[in-house]
């Protein structure tokens, strides 16, 4: 039993990234699920992990729902692939399908799946185990203005480590939803009539998830991002639009181990620990109520709880900037980079990619390039591959 939930500590950790061994300098923000903090398509992938602003395309489901109404197609699908610490293993990856329709003029119906699989594990008698991850949500999105929209997501959400043959754990479940908003318009800049837009998206709003019954209540990543872009033309076949987005976590953050550390050296009887107390830590957790904390109060609770104060809430707040140059809108190129402070994560890297776009379909492809000490997509290639249903029916018709 305890070699079991040592595995499935370590299997949460894995999809976590921070190392628990650097608890007297690290502090991230924990939760369970952290599958859905990975970029699922290789557009946004190639700008540093920014999309919330962007122009409008099928995978805009993950990162603003309320971009569908002005696409300019009526509907389209996507699929993308991201693999997974493939230095390492061969058996780990993420697949995301999306697509959306558009009703009328002013609004759409939009809906994804991502499906994230951790491989085939060994444990103990000689078994074989699937652990996965995944999220199935539907959205309804639509203009209030000429400029201005607005939607509303909701989500499904599993995570089965295949622990159900142990009677103390079981798949985790949650429900969530997801609040965004979308403004663009087009503005003069000299002579040159340059599209800005904004947005803002809210997701993973909902319930916590547990993988022993309920005896043990994780947060899920519930995200506030924030963004714009500027998409300038340069002359009649070549477009130049620049990027950014912003997070934070609304996840409270956890009571630091140098914090238990200084508790504990309080007690004389106290006997320092040669190593981590890992056990000793997780009790102190429990009594001192991060675990008790409902979700919603974990959103208000998250923007100045952090132990550090003013300036390790700062550091929570992480990002990406993207740069696409565009030609005659069928040939794209892409740069970025994402940062996340070195306590908090550091999950920092520089992005490259590029896009070929037909009226049927358009292939995307990203390229990661870490810039901290280690990342489970470094050097990595993801694709996203999506279609036209108004370029389909157009072809079929021929």
């Amino acid at each position: 039993m305890a070699k079991n939930k040592i595995l499935l500590t370590l299997l949460v950790v894995l999809t976590a990234l921070p190392l628990w061994a650097q608890k007297d300098q690290l502090n991230p923000v924990y939760t369970g699920v952290t599958s859905l903090t990975i970029a699922p398509d290789a557009r946004a992938g190639s700008l540093g992990d920014v999309g919330v602003a962007t122009e409008p395309d099928a995978n805009s489901q993950y990162w603003n729902p309320a971009k569908y109404p002005f696409n300019i197609a009526r509907a389209g699908v996507s699929m993308s692939y991201t693999p997974w610490l493939r230095q390492i293993v061969s058996d780990i990856d993420l697949v995301n399908l999306a697509g959306f329709y558009r009703i009328g003029n002013y609004s759409a119906v939009s809906a994804s799946l991502t499906y994230f699989s951790l491989g085939e594990v060994f444990v103990e008698n000689e078994m074989t185990i699937k652990p996965y991850e995944m999220a199935f949500d539907v959205a309804y999105s639509r203009m209030l203005s000429e400029t201005f929209s607005a939607a509303i997501a909701m989500r499904y959400i599993r995570s089965d480590l295949q622990y159900n043959y142990q009677e103390d754990m079981s798949a985790g479940n949650a429900f969530a939803a997801d609040i965004a908003l979308y403004y663009n318009k087009y503005l003069l800049a000299g002579n040159r009539e340059c599209l800005l837009g904004l947005g803002l998206n809210i997701s993973n709003i909902g319930t916590k998830i547990s993988y022993d019954g309920g005896a043990t209540q994780n947060f899920i990543p519930t995200n506030l991002r924030l963004g714009a872009s500027f998409l300038m033309p340069i002359d009649d076949y070549n477009t130049l639009s620049f990027s950014l987005d912003l997070n934070k976590l609304m996840v409270p953050t956890r009571p630091s181990y140098s914090q238990y550390i200084k508790e504990m050296e309080k007690n004389p009887e106290y006997i320092p620990v040669d190593g981590t107390d890992f056990s000793g830590y997780q009790s102190w957790l429990d009594e001192s109520g991060y675990n008790d904390v409902s979700s919603i109060s974990g959103i208000f609770k998250s923007f100045a709880d952090a132990p550090g104060g003013a300036v390790e809430e700062l550091r929570e707040i992480y990002g990406g900037i993207g740069i696409e140059y565009c030609y005659n809108q069928q040939f794209s190129v892409r740069a970025g980079y994402h940062y996340e402070d070195k306590y908090k994560g550091n999950r920092s890297y520089a992005t490259l990619g590029a896009g070929f776009r037909m009226s049927v379909f358009s292939l995307d492809a990203a390229y990661l390039i870490s810039t901290a000490q280690s990342n489970p997509l470094d050097q990595t290639l993801r694709f996203s591959l999506s279609f036209d249903l108004d370029g389909l029916k157009d072809l079929f018709r021929r």
